[in-house]
């Protein structure tokens, strides 16, 4: 067992607790990572609102950076002192995981949050009683962390290894829905409606893949702002003439759109202002038992929309693209990021629930 200090979402809706746990030590194919940094998703605050079925008290984080300090007997591609990005985790066993889709893994529920290993085993103890941990298969909101060897990416040490705990979770679902999933064309058209970490990171990869109109949408002027700084050449306020306007900018319509909104609302906004055969995605986390309505005669002239999961991306490869990217100047997901300390995580939260910062990042350990 590893004595760790971590952010315990004690309840629903209740603030985060800094606590002593237990940690248990890494079985089978597991590693212990000493936590350097964390970023703040949204997902974390799902879970604490509970639209997300994660039980509580829990050790959530899922954005986590650090360094092996503890690897278990199975273990064959990481060593102690590896620098690594936690990322979701999966069986490696399903039919989705052996044909690379391991993001849709058949084991994605109950190994990301059910707050126990897949065979029920608890990892993290708290005052003699188990709680839920294995967030993400990992729980990074703590000092130290356990993840397994499926999703701790390995990456280069000459990089500040604080920075890249986000390329595990917000980062990629925006680059990586862009990069993998909608592929846009050199001189195409993208439209992302919201501008917070998800969103320009999308755009970012936008920039990076060349198309050459880019529409920022959203309610912050600092994110549009923000937007405008790493790659978007239009910005619209949301509002009542969002699409008249989105219309405009792009002679009729856009090529492709993607949503991290999840607001019903503005789903159907970004499908309405597709051009016929445009292609909308979503990467949002909806409330429980949203649904929203789209025109049938949209569909029938050749648009599409869908979902996607992180990006559907391999982790193992596409983080360290990510940041081979960001060293070339094209990629500056490092102009997104605040840190805060560990113990300022309700304010880092707070922040972000308020648009004030975009990727909050808790710096947790000394390199």
């Amino acid at each position: 067992m590893t004595d760790i200090v971590a952010a315990l979402t004690p309840c629903h809706g209740g603030a985060w607790e800094m606590a002593s746990a237990e940690l248990d030590a890494p079985r089978g194919d597991e590693v212990l990572i000493r936590i350097v940094a964390t970023g703040v998703c949204h997902t974390d605050m799902s879970v604490r609102a509970q639209d997300l079925p994660t039980p509580l008290p829990a050790v959530l984080g899922h954005e986590g950076a650090g360094v092996i300090e503890q690897i278990g007997p199975d273990v064959t591609t990481l060593a102690v002192g590896d620098h690594v990005v936690l990322t979701m985790t999966h069986c490696g066993k399903c039919s989705n995981c052996v044909t690379g889709h391991t993001v849709y893994c058949d084991n994605v529920m109950p190994l990301n949050f059910s707050g126990r290993r897949l065979d029920g085993s608890p990892t993290i103890t708290c005052h003699g009683e188990a709680i839920s941990g294995s967030f993400f298969g990992q729980s990074s909101f703590a000092t130290y962390a356990l993840a397994s060897e499926r999703n701790a990416v390995k990456v280069v040490k000459d990089v500040d290894l604080a920075l890249l705990g986000p390329l595990g979770c917000g980062i990629q679902t925006g680059a990586g829905t862009v990069i993998n999933v909608l592929r846009p064309e050199v001189g195409s058209s993208i439209a992302v409606f919201g501008a917070g970490a998800v969103g320009l990171a999308a755009i970012m990869a936008a920039s990076a893949v060349g198309c050459t109109t880019i529409i920022a949408v959203d309610l912050h002027d600092n994110r549009l702002d923000l937007a405008r700084q790493v790659g978007a050449n239009h910005v619209v306020k949301a509002g009542a003439d969002t699409v008249e306007t989105i219309r405009e900018l792009s002679a009729g319509g856009v090529d492709y759109t993607l949503d991290t909104t999840a607001v019903p609302a503005v789903i159907r906004q970004s499908v309405d202002v597709l051009k016929m055969r445009g292609r909308a995605m979503l990467v949002g986390v909806p409330k429980p038992g949203a649904e929203f309505t789209l025109s049938a005669m949209d569909m029938l002239f050749g648009k599409s929309i869908g979902g996607a999961l992180e990006g559907e991306a391999t982790p193992k490869t596409f983080i360290p693209h990510m940041i081979a990217l960001w060293k070339q100047g094209k990629f500056p997901f490092d102009k997104l990021i605040r840190f805060y300390e560990f113990n300022q995580i309700n304010e880092a939260v707070a922040d972000s629930e308020s648009g004030k910062t975009l990727k909050p990042v808790l710096r947790i350990g000394a390199l």
